[in-house]
């Protein structure tokens, strides 16, 4: 059984770290876990001398989440390194959290998004709620500077596929969008129908889905598409898209390259985007690809991050291994180092 507590924080740092710590307090648990920057600041104050394990769990490339902002950049190198232990959500926000915020990598794992397989073949089985005229490209995501929508829009006016273009989601960016596709003339062939309640009805019946991101904490979107049996075309961004579609970390991709679920591409390169799309979209490499991307996707199923997330608890729960008296004594003889 769970059960649950709802705080009312209203998305201020403040209220968090009281009620949090208030919480902790009456119910003293054994060990906590958290997600998100302003969520695992407030645990690690919530546990704060209790001597007991506290988990943190962080979905977002740090350093490009954070951007400019020195007090919350400040507050992790503080707080991560305390942790018992950091889970992040790809190896390159792990590669983020050592290099920048001080993270010892020892006491990280990396741990992907799980992807419910079944449930998103149910509900791309339903009727879509936007019926497209005619075969089209997909993209999901909000719109916003992170996600650089412009560059899709770019390498699809070059690329010019017969097939149209599908964004998904809503954002302040919606209208310069809008003026974009209209300044490169495609304006007529780019449908924005702005948030879809059910996206994989949209998904699974796409030619391909494309992710232009300059920067992810793990594309749950790239894995959701896969999931529907959508071949891919996205950029080689920080963190996960080399991970999941070419096995390797992204300092270890540095030109556009083919793999068996579609294509990687360098971020911001509009050139090699327009070229992997005509590549991936002509058969039979298209079909192929789809093929490939459902099996391939199927390395993120739920009962896996589940068991992956109980076994890195019990590992944070177990006693540290008993020192012997030999190790005692050299640890604390004067003059002497262990």
């Amino acid at each position: 059984m769970v059960t649950l507590h709802q705080l009312d924080a209203r998305f201020k740092l403040l209220p968090s770290l009281i009620q949090l710590r208030a919480l902790v307090g009456r119910l003293s648990p054994d060990a906590t876990l958290s997600f998100l920057t302003r969520a695992n600041i407030a645990n690690a104050w919530a546990m704060a001398g209790r001597a007991r394990p506290w988990l943190i769990s962080e979905r977002v490339n740090t350093s490009a989440h954070l951007g400019s902002g020195i007090a919350a950049k400040a507050m992790v190198r503080l707080v991560y390194p305390r942790a018992a232990h950091v889970i992040a959500v790809s190896e390159g926000v792990s590669d983020d959290l050592a290099v920048n915020f001080g993270v010892a990598r020892a006491r990280m794992s990396a741990i992907a998004n799980p992807v419910d397989h079944d449930r998103i073949a149910e509900l791309a089985a339903e009727p879509p709620a936007f019926a497209v005229r005619g075969p089209y490209i997909a993209a999901a995501g909000r719109l916003t500077p992170n996600k650089n929508f412009p560059l899709l829009l770019r390498a699809y006016a070059q690329a010019a596929p017969p097939a149209r273009l599908v964004i998904l989601g809503e954002g302040p960016e919606r209208e310069a969008l809008r003026a974009l596709a209209l300044s490169l003339g495609i304006a007529d062939r780019v449908d924005m129908p702005g948030f879809v309640a059910n996206p994989f009805a949209v998904l699974a019946r796409a030619q391909l889905y494309a992710m232009p991101s300059n920067a992810e904490g793990f594309p749950n979107g790239l894995v959701e598409a896969m999931a529907c049996g959508v071949p891919v075309v996205a950029t080689n961004c920080a963190s996960g898209p080399s991970e999941i579609l070419a096995g390797r970390p992204r300092a270890a991709v540095s030109d556009a390259i083919d793999v068996d679920a579609g294509a990687l591409v360098p971020t911001d390169d509009v050139a090699a985007f327009a070229a992997a799309l005509g590549r991936v979209l002509a058969e039979p490499r298209r079909s192929a690809c789809a093929a490939q991307a459902r099996a391939r996707s199927r390395a993120y199923g739920v009962e896996q991050a589940a068991a992956n997330y109980w076994a890195t608890i019990e590992a944070a729960l177990a006693p540290p291994p008993a020192r012997s008296r030999l190790e005692d004594n050299v640890a604390f003889r004067p003059g002497v180092s262990s």
